[in-house]
């Protein structure tokens, strides 16, 4: 079996190559705009998706293609205005189009797709607020009518052949090492945390101190991508939707001393803090530490964290807007299918930390 991984650079797409590569039953080729760089075993192409004649060159060279993981977004700067941008969402529905009609052209043996979306599916960021009767949010809920690049995308896909063994998931926020990305929370809490330490101040807490603690939900990339795997040749899998989570809940309040004795500090006091202006705005002193201390990350923030990653993080931590009801997502669904992994969401922060550390783009536990 041969699995195609668009979007291989991005958070999920990364996470979903490795995963295939560890089996040795897969081959994987892993393409996205910027050549990915993975590990050993995966083949890595650069691709335009918005190039139709690019996707069906890489198309023609890879006929033995039997599975696609579309793990591949545009997102525009600042994120959230483009999430309701018909420009952005036409572009995404093109990106996927590109993809899937090249391959059905030249690779005559794709069976499986797995589509890759989230929990905005559920309608949650045009400000619709969540009732008891959404509690937990489950796939058959009815589906709120709202532009959105996922449905158009869904659409087309059941549209098309290769619709024929479509599996789409819900995962909730996703959190990992890969970096520059759009929507990746773990960098920037460790480069605030990374410029406190360096200011000799502990860990502050980047909301206000009355606000009400929210019951939050997370999903590792890995877990995300050891799903990938399963739904590849699940037959439970063809022709559904999943929610994606750790299996826990968490608080921020809660979490964050764990967070701070991972990273050599201490929990301190609450600071409301914006990571898209106040964190982001220190570039030059995250450029001097990362010559201080002989780091491998880059020296700048934008292409060590990505800039949509500051404004997402600002969404999903500080909470700008607490809602009434926790927007929690079940997951009986996937479990009853077959898939049962599960991750405790405080082993998943301290050791996607530490595989930071051991990668050096963040200085050691010990330094100073």
């Amino acid at each position: 079996m041969k699995v195609l991984v668009a979007g291989a650079s991005g958070l999920v797409g990364r996470a979903a190559a490795e995963a295939f590569a560890a089996r040795p039953e897969w081959d994987v080729v892993g393409v996205s705009r910027r050549a990915p760089d993975l590990g050993p075993g995966i083949e890595s192409e650069a691709l335009d998706l918005t190039d139709a004649g690019a996707c069906r060159a890489v198309a023609a060279g890879h006929p033995d293609v039997t599975h696609l993981v579309y793990a591949a977004t545009y997102e525009a700067p600042g994120l959230a205005g483009g999430w309701f941008d018909d420009d952005v969402i036409d572009l995404n529905a093109a990106m996927l189009r590109n993809l899937v009609e090249a391959l059905e052209e030249h690779a005559p043996g794709l069976e499986h797709v797995s589509l890759l979306h989230g929990t905005k599916a559920y309608g949650l960021h045009t400000g619709l607020p969540v009732t008891p009767a959404m509690v937990p949010l489950r796939e058959r809920l009815p589906r709120i009518e709202h532009r959105n690049f996922y449905f158009v995308q869904e659409e087309y896909l059941r549209s098309r052949p290769a619709g024929r063994g479509l599996t789409v998931f819900r995962p909730t926020v996703v959190y990992g090492e890969a970096t520059g990305n759009n929507m990746n929370p773990l960098l920037p809490l460790v480069v605030y945390a990374a410029l406190l330490r360096e200011r000799g101040e502990p860990l502050h807490r980047p909301w206000a101190a009355d606000r009400v603690p929210l019951l939050v939900e997370a999903v590792d990339a890995g877990l995300v991508g050891e799903a990938l795997v399963w739904a590849a040749t699940a037959p439970a899998a063809r022709g559904e939707t999943f929610n994606l989570t750790n299996g826990d809940v968490f608080t921020w309040e809660g979490l964050w001393p764990a967070l701070a004795d991972e990273l050599g500090m201490v929990a301190g006091e609450h600071r409301p803090v914006s990571f898209a202006g106040d964190v982001r705005g220190r570039g030059a002193e995250w450029a001097a530490l990362v010559d201080r201390h002989g780091l491998a990350a880059p020296r700048d923030l934008d292409a060590f964290v990505g800039a949509n990653s500051f404004v997402y993080t600002d969404i999903v931590v500080p909470g700008r807007g607490v809602p009434a009801l926790p927007a929690l997502n079940s997951t009986i669904k996937v479990r009853q299918a077959g898939f049962a992994a599960c991750l405790d969401t405080e082993d998943m922060v301290r050791r996607s930390i530490r595989g930071l550390r051991q990668a050096r783009m963040i200085p050691g536990k010990e330094s100073a």
